[in-house]
């Protein structure tokens, strides 16, 4: 009877070229965890380079020129002026400010005494200046409460509503948000001052949903009649804001909102009511 049963020999032959198998098997595994682990260095390093490359540009962005332009409607004040609820002052063109301008901070607080204050002759509008930070939420309270009340006094010509926009909150934004909102609100006020006071109110309805980037400053810039995406983008008022906001600390200015009608200061701890307290000085000027 034929024996089928397989010789050692053949044994052999079958264990060496599973071995074989197993071997080529491990190699090209050995190669493909290779190839992926090559991949995955290279993809960190891409990363890298793009974290320091960001890391450069926000430095970059962060260097903010001592001097610049002052926006349509501003002064050297460091303020921004509406004479109406869509009009803004009429102003000299060509302005510019210096930070070396601006006054030292004082060594200890005394009595605000803002820059630029004007009495009002009888028949004209009072001053009123508002020392404002866009990422301040007692100012978006403020505007909330009382920002009809300054449109109904705007309108009636009562007041002039003069912006001063300052930058103290960046100490606690990742992305400076109290300078770049600053910077949109000159960008605005510049190309499209008809849209000023409807952009100011919108930013500050925005604070409880957070920070906005350029972009979404830039889109309800445009939602509200004003396109300024490049003056955004650039930071082209960063340097006024920077002003602003050193011309206010050199005036005793520790605070937003802080506000002065007909250069009287609000006190909302002794006076909590503004419109109540800002009715009875304007019924008074008129007598």
């Amino acid at each position: 009877m034929a024996n089928n049963s397989p010789t050692p020999r053949g044994d052999s032959a079958a264990a060496c070229e599973k071995a074989r198998q197993f071997s080529a098997q491990q190699a090209a595994s050995q190669k493909r965890k290779g190839l992926w682990v090559k991949i995955g260095v290279l993809v960190a390093v891409v990363a890298i380079i793009a974290i320091v490359a960001a890391i450069v540009l926000q430095q970059n962005k962060g260097q903010v020129a001592d001097a610049g332009p002052v926006p349509a409607g501003g002064n050297t004040n460091g303020g921004i002026t509406l004479v109406t609820s869509t009009e803004l002052a009429s102003t000299e063109s060509g302005q510019t400010v210096d930070l070396n301008n601006a006054g030292a901070t004082p060594t200890a607080a005394g009595t605000p005494a803002p820059r630029g204050v004007v009495k009002a002759e009888a028949g004209d509008p009072l001053q009123l200046i508002m020392y404002v930070d866009a990422n301040c939420v007692y100012c978006a309270d403020f505007e909330s409460e009382y920002g009809d009340d300054l449109k109904t006094w705007l309108d009636a010509k009562d007041i002039t509503l003069e912006y001063r926009n300052v930058a103290f909150l960046d100490r606690g934004s990742p992305t400076n948000y109290s300078s770049r909102g600053a910077n949109a609100f000159a960008c605005v006020a510049n190309e499209a001052p008809a849209s000023y006071f409807s952009f100011a109110t919108a930013v500050f309805a925005h604070h409880a949903e957070g920070e906005m980037t350029n972009a979404e400053l830039a889109q309800m810039a445009k939602d509200n009649g004003a396109d300024v995406e490049s003056c955004i983008e650039d930071g082209t008022y960063r340097p006024f804001v920077k002003y602003t906001t050193q011309a206010a600390l050199a005036d005793s200015i520790s605070g937003t909102p802080s506000m002065f009608l007909n250069g009287e200061e609000w006190n909302g701890t002794s006076d909590p009511d503004f419109k109540a307290w800002a009715q009875s000085i304007i019924d008074a000027h008129k007598g």
